[in-house]
């Protein structure tokens, strides 16, 4: 689908651009009350801030809720090879991430709820970088930006609550090399955009003192005209010949939580897979399904929180066969472009009540720094081993409003 004036301007004013890669290229959640849990939330215990985590969650919600925020999204990514040891550090380094939601109570058993949402991205700018090390001789770039849309209805009882949320998505790619040092061309045809549709659908059920929650995110196809194939097939001469199309689809999520209220404390604990084995584009790549664990605990008082949380998920970025033409430029492609390594996020936050209807709440995430070494045999002595160095912090604050 081409780009039209409309997305590009809504792209603009939200995104100077997107980089994060936290599980996998998705973020570990969507709003400073879920961040500061680690990202647990599929129990429904945020509101209209988790619809996208489990819609059922506006079941909660007694009147009127109004969440907007943001985060500040931190990235250290730096790479170098054995054939050009000097390291180079993205300049992609900060973005700022919208998250907005709203959820209304429409009569004892049915709640409306919308959000838009910053929930994924990946990229890296050595473009500016010192000369000395290969991707800043192949002035490299990458760039991929997600936003979703989604109104969602949710019906409950008592203890039990089902929603569904329809999921419009917004994204763009661009993946730039210069590769005229080496006596080849400028790659990359500026960016491709694309629209698609998937939906969100969760449950929760309480009893006692126990929430339970489940969620499934379906697969939403994305197809970013003359990106990935103009970029891997650049390596035609080295015998590269499998990357046919430029599909990159969002992968499905199957996501189950629980949550424990004992007096002031809520303990929440998540596992999600996702599925980045079966999605379009991520299985050309290699990648394989990844599975996620997230932890929380918050204190309520009367009129502040406190919470800290730990997820993690190991990368679904994997070495392939570097032997092979193939297996070696998916592993340059992954630790040079796309180097989604970040395993860890230790997190804490918390909130305060300005009035009886305003809140403002805040968090931090930090991943500390993984490094990941892979293989380029195939391609002899040009490239050598590929090292990426990864390392994230965000800053998440928001606002709130009920009546």
């Amino acid at each position: 689908m081409k780009k039209t004036k409309l997305a590009l301007a809504i792209s603009t004013a939200i995104f100077a651009t997107s980089a994060m890669a936290t599980n996998g290229d998705n973020m570990i959640s969507t709003g400073a009350n879920e961040t500061a849990m680690g990202g647990a939330g599929v129990s429904g215990i945020h509101g209209a801030e988790g619809i996208l985590t489990n819609p059922a969650s506006t079941g909660s919600v007694t009147g009127t809720e109004f969440n907007i925020g943001g985060t500040v999204f931190m990235p250290s990514i730096k790479n170098s090879t054995t054939s050009f040891p000097t390291e180079l550090t993205s300049d992609g380094d900060m973005y700022v991430i919208p998250a907005v939601s709203t959820a209304t109570r429409i009569n004892e058993n049915w709640t409306f709820g919308l959000g838009m949402w910053g929930t994924s991205g990946l990229g890296v700018d050595y473009s500016n970088a010192d000369a000395g090390g290969l991707l800043s001789t192949f002035d490299a770039s990458s760039n991929l930006q997600l936003l979703k849309f989604a109104p969602s209805v949710t019906y409950n009882e008592d203890n039990f609550a089902v929603g569904f949320a329809p999921v419009l998505q917004y994204g763009s790619l661009d993946i730039h090399e210069d590769q005229s040092v080496f006596g080849g061309n400028v790659v990359g045809a500026g960016t491709s955009s694309d629209l698609g549709w998937g939906y969100t659908v969760g449950a929760t059920y309480k009893t006692g003192d126990l929430t339970l929650g489940a969620s499934y995110d379906s697969a939403i196809d994305m197809e970013y005209k003359d990106q990935i194939t103009t970029q891997l097939n650049s390596f035609s001469g080295f015998g590269v010949t499998s990357f046919t199309n430029d599909h990159l689809e969002q992968p499905a999520q199957i996501k189950v939580g629980a949550a424990y209220q004992m007096d002031n404390i809520t303990f929440a604990a998540d596992f999600k897979q996702i599925k980045w084995g079966d999605a379009k584009g991520y299985k050309q790549f290699g990648w394989e399904d990844q599975n996620v664990f997230a932890l929380g605990a918050k204190y309520s008082a009367n009129d502040y929180w406190l919470a800290v949380g730990y997820n993690k998920g190991d990368t679904p970025v994997k070495e392939q066969n570097a032997t092979t033409p193939d297996g070696a430029a998916k592993n340059f492609f992954n630790l040079g472009f796309f180097p989604a390594t970040a395993e860890q996020h230790f997190t804490f936050g918390g909130g305060y009540s300005v009035s009886k209807n305003l809140s403002v709440d805040a968090a931090v995430a930090y991943s500390p720094e993984t490094t990941k070494t892979f293989k380029t045999t195939a391609f002899g002595p040009t490239f050598g081993d590929v090292t990426t160095k990864h390392s994230e912090l965000g800053y998440s604050v928001q606002m709130s409003y009920k009546f």
